[in-house]
């Protein structure tokens, strides 16, 4: 009996996997399973014979968000569903969990339909402190910066930064940026087939003044290892319930998503809520394998009970 096929999915930028994945393979061989990897828009690729398809290092989804989306849904059997990708692609979603009562980050929407001139952008930027500029459809961290409200040459670089993510066509987000991520950083929660899994850290990213090139590489994370809170985990489970709910209430069935990352921030003095919701990434946000070989080991057995069910 031949082992059963698992690929992994990822981009030409990443032919044999993120860094922090590239031990997954071994581990898949040791639990029984034949692992491949395959870019997700290589013609070449016959995804019928691809086996379960484990969506990974496609780091360049959003360049073609709408093509990326026509693959997943063209692939028999792919971890997690092409309906919820779909629908995390865009950071609209945030928009979806405020409504089902999770406190997210205060966000300005602005959308290429407005037409909107620099002094009516400038004139939705906050009043004072620091803000985050990024599209609506990004992965790694591109096209995200970070201004000074009070800064006139920084104010005035938000609205070039803008201007231009909306003249390519591109829904912008323009949120506060909570002076806790400085001190404590974010918290990201990995839950594997629903269940919470661990938990780690990670360092700001954005500093004072920081810039992507909306084309540029992806942005570094550094995340340590954490010892998961039962403050956090309920948080997060607030989180992974409303998830849940929307995919059910979407899609009119129960979805056992095989990864969920949940990315969390503390609230500060000025806040109205202990925590906020970041993101939440189902598509290829990393689950940190490398940080632990248990993180590995924990990934792998989650995908040898979905491929062995």
């Amino acid at each position: 009996m031949s082992a059963p096929v698992v690929t992994l999915a990822t981009s030409s930028k990443f032919p044999l996997l993120d860094q922090d994945e590239q031990g997954l393979p071994d581990a898949l061989r040791e639990r029984g399973m034949e692992p491949r990897i395959a870019v997700w828009d290589d013609p070449s690729v016959n995804w019928e014979e691809a086996g379960v398809v484990v969506v990974r290092s496609v780091r360049d989804y959003a360049a073609d968000v709408n093509a990326f989306v026509r693959w997943a849904r063209s692939v028999p059997r792919i971890l997690n569903s092409a309906d919820t990708m779909s629908w995390n692609v865009d950071k609209h979603y945030l928009q979806e969990l405020a409504a089902r009562g999770l406190p997210t980050i205060p966000t300005v929407w602005l959308e290429p339909s407005q037409n909107l001139s620099k002094q009516q952008i400038h004139s939705r930027f906050p009043v004072t402190g620091d803000f985050v500029v990024k599209p609506a459809i990004s992965s790694g961290g591109r096209g995200t910066g970070r201004y000074t409200a009070n800064d006139a040459r920084s104010r005035g670089e938000a609205i070039e930064h803008a201007c231009y993510e909306l003249a390519q066509g591109r829904s912008v987000m323009v949120q506060r940026y909570l002076r806790e991520i400085d001190s404590q950083g974010e918290t990201s929660l990995i839950y594997l087939n629903g269940i919470p899994a661990y938990q780690v850290e990670k360092e700001p990213m954005l500093h004072s003044g920081f810039r992507s090139a909306g084309d540029g590489a992806v942005v570094e994370e550094v995340a340590k290892l954490s010892a998961a809170s039962e403050e956090t985990w309920r948080w997060g489970e607030r989180i992974r319930t409303a998830l849940h709910g929307y995919i059910k209430d979407h899609s009119g069935k129960d979805e056992l998503l095989l990864f969920n990352r949940v990315d969390i921030v503390r609230g500060d003095e000025n806040s109205t809520h202990e925590f906020y919701v970041m993101e939440v990434s189902l598509i290829d946000g990393s689950l940190y394998l490398g940080a632990n070989e248990e993180y590995l080991n924990r990934f792998a057995d989650a995908i040898q009970t979905r491929v062995f069910w």
